[in-house]
């Protein structure tokens, strides 16, 4: 992945309103009426979420009729969770090693007098 596709994936996750945009995407897709619905704002700074979720590529949008259908496209959001994979495997391990230090620690108590 592309140091410039992951920036922007993260950049449009660092907004709670866009979060809630995607998790109710993941319901299925939705006008921007119907996402908006939800919020204290108007529809147009709705908007300009959906425009950084859609050049993130978290998002597309198709036409259909008088509608502007929303859709998630959670590829990108793949590869965020691919890349944080790594952090996963650093703090496993740390807590493993925690774990082992923890029980090492009570058998020496356990064990004096």
């Amino acid at each position: 992945m592309s140091t410039d596709v992951l920036d922007a994936t993260f950049a449009a996750l660092a907004d709670p309103t866009r979060r809630a945009i995607l998790a109710r995407l993941t319901a299925g897709e939705a006008t921007v009426t119907e996402l908006a619905d939800p919020f204290d704002m108007s529809q147009p700074a709705v908007s300009k979420h959906l425009r950084v979720l859609e050049r993130a590529g978290l998002i597309t949008r198709s036409r259909d009729a008088q509608r502007r259908p929303c859709r998630l496209n959670a590829r990108p959001l793949e590869e965020a969770n691919r890349w944080l994979e790594n952090y996963r495997s650093y703090w496993e391990e740390s807590y493993q090693r925690l774990d082992a230090l923890l029980t090492e620690l009570k058998n020496d108590e356990d064990a004096a007098p």
